[in-house]
């Protein structure tokens, strides 16, 4: 079977619910990750970049703090879940590593997108460039890093055609030289044979 591309693969997992399974899955790190950067007091403005069918926007955009939370994704048939769950128009639909949001955000959220892209680096210095207010947070969880041995033979089972593969400090050092300051990084929810999700969170 040759290989697809991310968002190909993405689009079938939508198209037959599985998105909904991955949300589930990701619930508790997602919730411990929001916690770490989600204002408690203050307004706040929200992005989740790779939003999927729009769980996270959805979530976010209940807190009594929140101002506005939009998502943006690569996938039509994500985004196009999203808006049958929420037919607003806080979804975007375009390739992460050129868009450019109209409005910056407080904090930006992203789960499981960073190792399928070519360079993240670039997108990471966009975000602080473009996406973020000045002090804004991007948090940022993966769980396929060098650490999680578990989830290495993912590209093989997945059969999409391009996952990075670098080691916590690898991470640490991308967020860095893209000009976040204050770099924190943790493993979340960790368990036997299970490394948990790694959670990055940087400030522009």
């Amino acid at each position: 079977m040759q290989k697809r591309s991310p968002i190909e693969v993405f689009g079938e997992w939508a198209e037959i619910g599985k998105d909904e399974g991955m949300a589930k899955g990701h619930e508790s790190a997602v919730a411990q990750m929001l916690d770490s950067v989600l204002p408690a007091t203050s307004r706040f403005s929200f992005l989740d970049a790779g939003c999927g069918n729009g769980w996270v926007v959805r979530k976010v955009g209940q807190l009594p703090h929140c101002s506005r939370a939009e998502g943006v994704d690569g996938s039509v048939q994500m985004i196009e879940k999203a808006l049958s769950f929420d037919p607003s128009e806080r979804y975007h639909l375009a390739d992460l590593t050129t868009w450019t949001p109209e409005t910056s955000f407080d904090v930006v959220h992203s789960m499981e997108v960073f190792y399928y892209l070519a360079d993240p680096l670039a997108l990471l210095k966009s975000i602080r460039a473009s996406w973020l207010n000045a002090g804004g947070k991007l948090v940022m969880g993966i769980d396929f890093y060098v650490e999680n041995t578990s989830s290495h033979d993912w590209p093989e089972k997945t059969q999409i055609n391009q996952m990075k593969l670098l080691s916590i400090s690898e991470w640490v050092a991308l967020f860095e030289l893209a000009g976040f300051t204050d770099v924190q990084s943790r493993q979340i929810d960790a368990k036997v044979d299970w490394a948990g999700t790694l959670c990055l969170v940087g400030t522009a």
